[in-house]
């Protein structure tokens, strides 16, 4: 996708379509004379769009509005009327040309709800409908007089403009549907700035939510248009702003049968105007994602730390331009320097500067001038200078710009001061080194002591025999369920609090490694979605771990149950869908350690007595570093059905794989079916296939739990699938990260569309699941072996 800014010119689209028969009803043209009715329809002559009467689903007004005909699902691409509907009760309205020759929506009561409006020398005039998706009123000259394209919605079609004549003060926006069964103007806006250069913008009412960056011009002319352009022009296509606020373009995939995403403006947090504050950089590559410009720091350090950027920096030290000049003309003023930052999306309220032919001419001017702050100069626009605060701040991984920032010498110089504190800080560093190395070699050579000596406040080193007492001798009776890694009992400590006991048994698999893993992370990671460690104990060959007791146990001993999940609405559901994702969140991005999981499974989603969901079992969880994408292991470890293809064939994993694993944990919750059980209907080999066939032919409702049918929506379910279908497509640069998962399931902004699976996984014989496969160590997803367990 490009974006285009035309001056004063005119792009040009073909839009190539194979002709189609008319469909009945279908007229070729309205007319004084010839009226559009409520039974009729305006048909392109190519059979490409379609005008007429339409109510939106759940909806009881009714609107005159264009489409695409015979696309399945449709999307509509203008509405007249959008902000004066007519009630769906009336039957009688009709779309005309009044004897002033404009066009006329009027009701049963020959009121006029909407019109064109324009200046008409002649009432003979006539309105039609073009291929391009255009509706022209023209007079018997065949002059254009109104169009569509000149009164747009919330859509962009190939050939038409957005944008801002200067001259003229006329202005063509976009503006977002209400929600999706709701066309009346929303909340959102994206137009062309007045600015020089100009951005195209969305705002959320009055506050900016996001901008493309400055756009190439030509300050010599007046207008300014946006235009979205199709590197193929066959494809049917669009660009519209969702009730969301997402810009997006979309085109008509033939394959499947259905719209697919070309490119949308928010993919991160990044994304969002201003996230970072003034003088903030956004990388979403980062944890966190903010940090200030050097020679700045967080105007509130509290805010900050609590990931409240908004406030953004200010500088550490004044600069030496800005300082009294009071000064005696002999004292030396130190110069102010600019730190350069690379692959930067330019901030927002630039200054174009037309003089400046190049970039030394750019760098001398904003040097002479100290009211400049920052100057990039951009080959396709040129000189750019800042005067006010570095806001919606950017670093790409690719491509950008190079910005320069004034900064005071102070901040980037070394002095003498400084250079005596650096010789000294790496002395120190090199003995703390040194002590650290033979620290690590005294942790390595005893395990068991490094463990007692853990903080106390981060958990409790419990005694062999207190757990004995607590669970009656690990009775029988207080067995919760047995997991990978040993048996899960139930106790009860002295003051009545109750627990829940994993106790490592010796021929499981998971050694001191897997053990000190579980206890290292989980006690480091503190999240309403994660279960909560409460201590430890290592005594001779015994090495088990003591977590809160969560009263209903795990999410399988209710989505597998035949009677337990009659109890198991769908508000239910959808909030343990969320938390989920929640947990999963933080342990990607949020939490202090990046953790990648590897066995995320129902079993292991525990619930506490509301029915909030707890992620548990970190035996098998990683730590990623923080630049670190992919990791590679000669060590398969997981549970069939949930681990992604790439892990499965090669070893690697990263956080699409955890996405992978909830996608499919997603579509289980909505089935009520493992995804390993046996054939769907004769013909599935697992869930995820039956799932994909049924969301292809629009029938996804029918994956719904005959539990949750009354209580779930069809266009909810479809819409949870969609999310699980994106996050189990077999590329794993296909699937969302996690933070677009939880938007797309917090909103209802338009979805990608997934890739067509292969599912070449098949579920063997449930006797042999668990039989170790060279290096692989997997955990079982059957009912006799779910357990509740926190590990």
């Amino acid at each position: 996708m490009r974006l285009i800014i035309a001056w004063c010119s005119c792009l040009v689209f073909f839009f190539l379509l194979p002709a189609r028969h008319i469909a009945s009803g279908g007229v070729h043209n309205i007319t004084t004379s010839e009226p559009l009715f409520q039974n009729q329809t305006l048909v392109s002559s190519g059979q490409i769009f379609e005008l007429g009467f339409f109510t939106p689903n759940g909806s009881e007004n009714q609107y005159v509005g264009i489409w695409y005909k015979n696309l399945t699902p449709s999307k509509t691409v203008w509405v007249a009327n959008r902000d004066s509907p007519l009630t769906s009760a009336d039957r009688s309205a009709k779309l005309t040309i009044g004897s002033d020759g404009n066009l006329k929506l009027v009701d049963g009561q020959q009121n006029i709800v909407w019109s064109t409006n324009v200046s008409v020398q002649s009432n003979n005039t006539a309105a039609m409908l073009s291929d391009g998706g255009k509706f022209v009123l023209q007079d018997r000259n065949s002059t254009e007089v109104w169009a569509s394209f000149d009164d747009p919605t919330d859509t962009i079609l190939p050939n038409m403009k957005i944008g801002l004549n200067k001259r003229t003060g006329e202005r063509r926006v976009l503006v977002s549907w209400k929600n999706n069964n709701d066309p009346s103007s929303g909340n959102f806006t994206t137009a062309i700035t007045s600015e020089t250069p100009p951005q195209l913008l969305t705002s959320n009412g009055s506050t900016s939510y996001w901008r493309s960056g400055p756009l190439q011009n030509d300050p010599q002319q007046g207008t300014a248009y946006f235009s979205a352009d199709f590197d193929n022009n066959s494809f049917l296509a669009y660009g519209f702003i969702s009730p969301g606020g997402i810009l997006a373009l979309m085109i008509w995939d033939y394959g499947s049968n259905g719209w697919l995403k070309k490119w949308a403006a928010l993919s991160t947090s990044c994304d969002i105007y201003g996230t970072c504050g003034p003088f903030g950089i956004c990388n979403s590559k980062n944890s966190p994602i903010c940090r200030c410009v050097k020679g700045f720091m967080p105007q509130s350090k509290e805010e900050w730390n609590r990931r409240n950027w908004t406030r953004g920096c200010i500088r550490e030290t004044e600069l030496n331009c800005q300082k009294n000049t009071s000064r005696s003309p002999s004292t030396q003023m130190k110069k102010d320097v600019f730190v350069h930052m690379k692959q930067m999306k330019v901030p927002d309220s630039a200054e174009y500067l037309s003089d400046p032919g190049d970039v030394g001419k750019c760098q001398s001017w904003c040097i002479n001038n100290c009211s400049c702050l920052a100057y990039s100069y951009v080959h396709t626009i040129g000189c750019l200078v800042w005067a006010k605060d570095l806001m919606d701040f950017q670093e790409f991984s690719t491509a950008g710009q190079d910005v320069y920032i004034r900064v005071a010498h102070d901040n980037t110089g070394m002095s003498t001061e400084a250079k005596l504190i650096f010789s000294i800080s790496t002395i120190l560093g090199i003995m703390f080194v040194g002590t650290a190395i033979f620290g690590l070699w005294k942790w390595r050579a005893s395990k068991r002591d490094q463990l007692k000596q853990k903080d106390a406040s981060e958990f409790t080193l419990f005694s062999f025999s207190s757990l004995l007492l607590a669970t009656n001798n690990f009775d029988a009776t207080n067995k919760l369920g047995q997991g990978g890694f040993g048996p899960v009992y139930k106790g009860m400590l002295n003051d009545g609090k109750e627990i829940a006991v994993k106790r490592l048994s010796s021929s499981s698999g998971q050694g001191m490694e897997e053990f000190e893993n579980e206890i290292v992370l989980i006690s480091k990671l503190q999240h309403r979605n994660l279960v909560r460690l409460m201590g430890c104990c290592v005594e001779g060959e015994e090495k088990i771990l003591v977590y809160e007791y969560l009263s209903n146990k795990s999410l399988d001993s209710f989505l597998f149950d035949s009677k337990r999940k009659a109890e198991f609405n769908w508000d239910t559901r959808f909030r343990i869908i969320q938390g989920i994702a929640s947990g999963l969140l933080y342990l990607h991005r949020d939490s202090y350690l990046r953790v990648i999981h590897r066995d995320l499974k129902a079993s292991n989603i525990l619930l506490d007595e509301k029915m909030n969901p707890k992620i548990s079992d970190f035996g098998l969880a990683r730590i990623f570093e923080g630049t670190q994408v992919l990791l590679n292991t000669h060590k398969v470890a997981g549970t069939l059905g949930y681990m992604s293809p790439e892990y499965i064939m090669g070893g690697i994993f990263s956080e699409k794989s955890d996405i992978y694993s909830f996608g499919v944990l997603l579509i289980e919750i909505i089935a009520g079916k493992k995804n390993t059980s046996l054939y769907y209907h004769g013909q599935h080999f697992n869930l995820l296939s039956y799932a994909w066939q049924l969301w292809s032919e629009d029938r996804g409702p029918d994956l719904r739990d005959e539990a949750i049918v009354n209580t779930c929506l069809p266009s909810e379910a479809m819409r949870c699938i969609q999310v699980g279908l994106l996050c189990v497509q077999d590329q794993m640069t296909d699937r969302p990260n996690m933070l677009s998962v939880v938007q797309m399931l917090s909103s209802e902004s338009d979805l990608p569309q997934p890739r067509p699976p292969t599912f070449t996984f098949q579920r063997g014989n449930p006797s042999h699941d668990n039989e170790a496969q060279g290096e692989s160590i997997f955990s079982v997803n059957t009912m006799t072996n779910s357990v509740v367990e926190g590990r």
